[in-house]
């Protein structure tokens, strides 16, 4: 992935998992002392506008790395060991868009607390996906960087060089 991606990827999963949890908190711990009032915190309503706003980032940047960073590398290169994670966040992805989505424009009751189970299980989940893939993608590099680090640090003399080395 391009920095530019990285960076868009990262900064709009945060950005959408924290206002996420943010407004979840707010929905579903928090309680208001007004028994008429609609919502449990006065910020309730702009963590939900901000977490609306910030899921088509993370939308667009899913897309922009589909093809060279997921579907790529399922097809042309071997199993590494963040491969598992990749493939069940990507998997994850689609159940949390399809909800967040349908919680938009579902008006009744019961599909709504479908749509809220499947959005906050597929969320959670993908958030916790997403934190194990990085880190298993960073030790895969560390590790690869290190290795080639190793190989370049160690000469390779040519066979008659070695030999001459071991006379002298």
């Amino acid at each position: 992935m391009t920095r530019t991606e990285k960076v868009l990827i990262h900064g709009s999963t945060w950005a959408v998992a924290g206002t996420g949890l943010v407004y979840g908190w707010m929905r579903y711990f928090m309680h208001s002392d007004d028994p008429f009032s609609v919502v449990n915190h006065p910020w309730q309503p702009m963590a939900l506008s901000w977490h609306v706003m910030a899921a088509p980032l993370l939308v667009f940047a899913m897309g922009l790395i589909a093809q060279d960073h997921i579907f790529a590398r399922i097809k042309n290169e071997p199993p590494v060991p963040s491969r598992r994670s990749g493939l069940t966040g990507a998997l994850l992805v689609v159940p949390m868009i399809l909800s967040g989505y349908g919680l938009q424009v579902a008006s009744e009751v019961l599909t709504r607390k479908i749509l809220v189970g499947v959005h906050v299980v597929s969320s959670v989940m993908f958030i916790l996906v997403y934190v194990v893939h990085v880190v298993l993608a960073r030790q895969a590099l560390k590790a690869a960087a290190e290795s080639e680090a190793g190989q370049k640090s160690t000469p390779q003399a040519a066979p008659g060089v070695a030999r001459t080395l071991e006379r002298g």
